[in-house]
């Protein structure tokens, strides 16, 4: 198969464009796309200075490749989740971040939970007696990484999601109704706190194929494995069923993405006018909540803490 643009040894092959490409076209072509998008969406400018949230894996550690190598203002930032399950999954991922960051010369902010909680995510998981790791690993990484982007000044967080993401988590979403998640999924979460940075999602409209090949192409080193704890998840299921639609009419999963866009836009609220809860500061920690003392300073106990220390 031959590149279509320059007729040299194709790479790849995009079935949902009809569109062979040699490494250099496909290359200019994620490029340039990956651009396209963050300006169509405006998701950030080059004066403003963006945190990417790093994991070790092929999208992050190429997003953020991708955005220090055209001139943007980024830093990583990577949470040390601690999880060593049937392999030490957590140092392996730092070791290729930080290798990553040697390498690039890209600060990269590293925190780890154990050293600010005193617990690894699988730790606290265990004292709350959740039966899955992912509900307290999630509220844990959220927390952490807004907390990290306010106190570096960042005002935005870009991650490294990529379309078999977004279209899985869509039809989860779409399969519950979930509308109050609906109404928020796509490549920008606007901000409704000053201390809680814009998320964004550069590579929301690139299959994990397409990022991957980036990646390698690239020369980053990035974790291949997924998390131990990520065995039986639904995202996964979801992602197989999507792919085998996709074998048989290459493009569905990009047409369900950019039709669900169209349909927000059109019949739900857009993640602009979505009418955030009224956040509070947490009295404890100062950081955005719903409620009195956030979920992350209640799992601590610190809630009970403040209660029983005496006034002076």
């Amino acid at each position: 198969m031959k590149c279509r643009i320059c007729g040299k040894k194709a790479v790849i092959h995009l079935r949902q464009h009809n569109l062979a490409l040699c490494r250099e076209h496909f290359v200019e072509r994620f490029e340039r796309e990956t651009l396209r998008v963050i300006r169509r969406y405006r998701m950030f400018t080059p004066e403003e200075r963006v945190g990417v949230a790093v994991s070790g894996g092929k999208d992050s550690l190429g997003l953020l490749y991708l955005l220090h190598k055209h001139g943007f203002q980024v830093e990583g930032i990577f949470l040390d989740l601690g999880i060593r399950r049937e392999f030490d999954y957590s140092s392996l991922s730092r070791q290729k971040v930080e290798a990553f960051r040697d390498r690039y010369g890209i600060p990269v902010h590293i925190v780890s939970i154990a050293e600010e909680t005193g617990k690894t995510v699988p730790e606290w998981a265990r004292q709350r007696r959740e039966r899955r790791v992912c509900r307290v690993c999630g509220m844990l990484k959220r927390y952490y990484l807004n907390k990290t982007a306010y106190e570096r000044g960042l005002g935005v967080i870009a991650t490294g999601h990529n379309l078999d993401d977004e279209v899985a988590t869509l039809l989860g979403n779409t399969l519950r109704w979930d509308h109050s998640y609906l109404v928020k999924q796509g490549p920008v979460l606007p901000s409704p706190h000053p201390k809680l940075a814009r998320r964004v999602k550069p590579f929301a409209f690139f299959t994990e194929k397409e990022t991957a090949l980036y990646a390698i192409l690239q020369g980053i080193d990035y974790v291949e494995v997924n998390c131990p704890f990520s065995e039986g998840a639904k995202s996964r299921l979801y992602k197989h069923v999507l792919n085998e639609i996709e074998v048989v009419s290459p493009g569905t999963k990009l047409r369900f993405y950019q039709e669900f866009l169209r349909f927000q836009r059109e019949h739900l609220a857009t993640p602009q006018e979505v009418q955030y809860a009224t956040l509070r500061e947490c009295r404890i920690c100062g950081m955005p909540t719903n409620l009195e003392v956030c979920a992350v300073c209640r799992l601590r106990g610190l809630d009970k803490v403040a209660t029983e220390t005496p006034n002076p």
